[in-house]
């Protein structure tokens, strides 16, 4: 499955739009935050509610007995049938119930999944181009549409705090890109994800750690977003394993620095975009049911070896490959090591401490043929946004490196995309 980047992509030239989008958001980080739901809803005086769940999330997370109440005498479509990872005939089905209520507010809860879904049927709802057209970017998204309300149940995409989403379009993964998608409430709430298991709290959080990392090195990072990246990241180091160790929620404190974390990566992305860890990702999910958290951290400390390899002829940012460095070493003092050997080790070592595998052998690919088709199906554009280039014979090189030891370099790249 290919990830492609609808043509309507821009990377952002300036931050004066995306200080705008973030501003105009109406953030609610604490817990409770749920309880202000009713709040929102009741101001917006909407009569017509479309509701967008993840089922179990929204009973299981203790968000229904916030938000039902609401809803009581109001005109409410619920849509909750969809696949993980958000697919084109869903958003076509939930489309379909949202031109029928024709709502006044749309509220969508749960995970990634559910909070894109949202986001893709608003986009799509208040428009009379089709669902396949918007998503593949032969048409445009109208800025005319209800208000949206996202609530988290997990930490870790920070979707809330993003204006694009992904859909699957007949085997291939697009991305949207554009600044109407955010929503202008997110209500992030760290009590609705102490019901999650260990497995989804770290794969959930590692997404979260490696958006904020990746952030870091970015072409497209700008002092705002490495701000938001560099909370992100100590909050992960200090907070995530014991997160993930408390599946029964009585860490608080974790939680809550989880909470913030992933959405202060969501915020941090949202201005840089990821890079090459997430570019290699997508395939290594769709093909090998390799959680997404989990896929990105499996090559995340070989990219941090390779980029910190940059010289100026392999360099991809423009403001050449010192910034680059000085960004790799300001990541270095984050994980409060002296090495880039010692970055990537305390990496993998967290990776491991909180129960996931950290290289691919370990999730079962190790064929040369495995290999390239993660390399064939890599993301372009995501890939673009790496600080070094890199060729397809760079990175099959980087992924069928056996050594932990993070000492790769690779052939230096000339072009920044798959040859």
């Amino acid at each position: 499955m290919r990830l492609r980047q609808s043509p309507s992509f821009r990377m952002p030239k300036n931050t004066h739009m995306q200080r705008i989008n973030s501003s105009s958001q109406i953030v609610r980080l604490r817990e409770e935050a749920i309880s202000e739901v009713d709040d929102i809803l009741r101001r917006s005086g909407a009569h017509r509610f479309f509701l967008v769940v993840d089922g179990n999330a929204y009973t299981s997370s203790g968000a229904d007995k916030f938000i039902e109440p609401s809803l009581v005498g109001r005109s409410v479509t619920r849509f909750s049938n969809f696949e993980e990872n958000p697919k084109l005939h869903d958003v076509e089905k939930g489309v379909s119930l949202y031109k029928d209520l024709n709502p006044d507010i749309i509220l969508t809860v749960g995970g990634g999944t559910a909070i894109d879904m949202g986001k893709l049927i608003r986009a799509v709802g208040c428009t009379g181009d089709s669902a396949r057209s918007i998503a593949t970017g032969s048409a445009q998204i109208t800025q005319v549409r209800p208000p949206l309300v996202a609530v988290p149940t997990t930490s870790g995409t920070g979707s809330e705090a993003t204006q694009f989403a992904v859909v699957c379009v007949d085997q291939e993964k697009y991305s949207i890109d554009d600044s109407s998608l955010l929503p202008e409430y997110a209500i992030v709430d760290p009590l609705l994800t102490h019901s999650l298991p260990p497995k989804i709290t770290a794969a959930t959080g590692l997404d979260a750690f490696c958006q904020a990392v990746e952030s870091i090195w970015a072409v497209g990072a700008n002092q705002e977003s490495i701000a938001y990246a560099s909370e992100a990241i100590t909050l992960s180091l200090e907070n995530l394993a014991n997160a993930t160790r408390d599946s029964a929620g009585s860490a608080s404190k974790a939680r809550m620095a989880m909470a913030r974390a992933a959405h202060l990566s969501g915020k941090a992305i949202n201005i840089s975009r990821t890079t090459a860890a997430h570019a290699l990702s997508y395939v290594i999910t769709s093909r090998h049911n390799v959680p997404h958290g989990v896929a990105v951290a499996l090559t995340l400390s070989p990219m941090l070896a390779y980029n910190s390899k940059v010289v100026a002829k392999d360099c991809a940012d423009p403001r050449g490959p010192r910034e680059v460095l000085k960004r790799i070493d300001l990541l270095l003092r984050l994980l409060d090591v002296e090495s880039v050997s010692e970055a990537c080790g305390k990496i993998e070592a967290m990776i491991t401490e909180i129960g996931c595998p950290n290289s691919l052998r370990q999730v079962g690919i190790t064929s040369a043929e495995e290999l390239r088709e993660i390399v064939e199906n890599v993301n372009l554009v995501r890939l673009s946004n790496n600080p070094r280039l890199a060729t397809a014979d760079a990175l099959f090189h980087l992924l069928s490196t056996d050594s932990r030891t993070c000492q790769f370099e690779g052939p230096a790249a000339s072009v920044g995309v798959i040859a």
